[in-house]
């Protein structure tokens, strides 16, 4: 059976160290996961679990795109996150054998549209105009869980060369592999699906222009350049 119409080719992920690519699945996003950015966005901590959003894979871009300033925002939002990728089938996993499902981490920029991520809010409504934006998921290379272990590393970005944010891994609310496991008992995660763990403080207004550069010891950096 033919299509209607063809599709623009999904996105895949280079791997360090790999002629293979990562192909994505899903993208699940973990929100206010380090205190001091939720304090700054003016929010509390939720320590009774952690909770998602999503964004679409359609609009995901690798590290080095060009991309046009997004429709619609007047206040766009660099956000850098460590991401999980996921290798293996898990479903309703503990966090012991969480590990079991992650294939490597990479670096992303959860990108946002925050003046519309502000109107949704104060009227209870969802966020999907203000995360889910075209070319506002970008990635950087993969690294082999065999080759990173996520404990104090720093995590950092800079625009046009000014720092913006700066932290540490381990004032993540919640680990990778509690994440895994709360996420597990909520869908079956598969070979494929993506988790950005959350954004530190610091984040701020980017513009046509700017170059957005993030990194974590350890892993590939991520760039983003808006035309």
């Amino acid at each position: 059976m033919t299509l209607i119409f063809d599709l623009p080719p999904a996105v895949t992920i280079p791997v360090q160290g790999k002629s293979a690519t990562f192909p994505i699945h899903r993208i699940f996003c973990v929100g206010r996961n380090y205190e001091a950015h939720a304090k700054e966005m003016g929010n509390e901590v939720d320590r009774t679990a952690p909770w998602y959003f999503t964004k679409s894979p359609a609009n995901a871009v690798l590290s080095g795109a060009q991309v046009p300033f997004p429709k619609g925002t007047q206040n766009y939002h660099h956000e850098i996150e460590l991401v999980i990728a996921i290798g293996a089938v898990a479903s309703d996993v503990s966090a012991e054998d969480a590990g079991q499902a992650i294939y490597g981490y990479g670096v992303g920029l959860d990108m946002t549209r925050r003046d519309l991520q502000s109107f949704a809010k104060d009227g209870r409504k969802p966020w999907c105009t203000a995360k889910d934006v075209e070319h506002g998921a970008v990635f950087g290379d993969i690294t082999p869980a065999a080759q990173f272990a996520p404990k104090t590393q720093r995590i950092h970005v800079s625009v046009n060369g000014e720092s913006r944010q700066d932290a540490t891994l381990d004032e993540m609310v919640w680990s990778c592999a509690e994440i895994v496991a709360h996420l597990s008992a909520l869908y079956t995660l598969r070979p494929g699906d993506l988790i950005l763990t959350g954004t530190p403080a610091g984040v701020g207004q980017v513009q046509p222009g700017d170059t957005i550069l993030g990194g974590i010891d350890g892993l590939f950096p991520v760039e983003l350049k808006l035309t």
